[in-house]
């Protein structure tokens, strides 16, 4: 699984110009998934994103987590980030998982994330949706379930 972390002041999804999902500050995770991803690799990532230190504490170091702020997290599917663009100019997305098994995977994540008790709000799996976000910082993380140790 691949998720990139924006710490957000605020985020939504919109699909057909209805708002399916919105937070306050926190984190907008984009999450794509491999053909390859289990479950083990969804739990580990929701510890790291549950965990990450990227909020600022009353010296404004980054010392705290999305846990300790009572943050608010946003879900987006998005299989665009398993893109193989090696080879030529239009990229391959063979390796992302079909939706057999990429849906299951990622309302797993979402429960997941969603058993923090932080408000949690997601798109829409497989839907034309519009996203906005006002990046905080910006703080930008890209997180890969492969190079977990």
């Amino acid at each position: 699984m691949r998720v990139v972390v924006q710490r957000v002041s605020e985020a939504g999804v919109k699909v057909d110009g209805k708002t399916v999902g919105e937070i306050g500050k926190g984190f907008m995770l984009l999450v794509g998934i491999d053909e390859n991803d289990e479950k083990t690799d969804a739990d580990w990532l929701v510890q790291k994103i549950l965990n990450l230190r990227v909020f600022g504490d009353q010296d404004d170091k980054l010392n705290l987590s999305v846990m300790d702020i009572s943050g608010e997290i946003l879900c987006i599917s998005q299989f665009t980030l398993i893109a193989d663009y090696k080879k030529g100019n239009r990229p391959s997305f063979i390796k992302a998982a079909k939706p057999d098994k990429a849906i299951p995977l990622f309302d797993y994540f979402k429960e997941e994330i969603a058993k923090s008790g932080l408000k949690t709000a997601s798109g829409i799996f497989g839907a034309d949706m519009k996203v906005s976000l006002i990046n905080d910082g910006p703080v930008t993380i890209v997180m890969d379930s492969v190079t977990k140790a």
